[in-house]
């Protein structure tokens, strides 16, 4: 998922597409400790959706880069 994408998701569901990832992450984890995992890059690339997840989280907490809901426009 790219940063575009996810800064014109709602805060609500930006904080519960992380929660999805961190299951995931997690439940990948522990399948990799007995070598079920199909696709270990699976969790890589996870890994770097979060942290672009939150970065954004981040940088609208900070207002550094605000967070636009949907259908707003931004009036600088």
């Amino acid at each position: 998922m790219k940063p575009r994408e996810i800064r014109d998701m709602t805060k609500d569901e930006i904080l519960l597409r992380k929660a999805e990832l961190e299951k995931e992450i997690f439940n990948l984890k522990i399948r990799q400790r007995y070598k079920q995992v199909d696709n270990p890059l699976r969790i890589r690339i996870l890994r770097r959706e979060l942290a672009r997840i939150t970065t954004i989280l981040h940088e609208d907490d900070n207002k550094i880069r605000p967070l636009t809901a949907r259908g707003e426009t931004k009036n600088e």
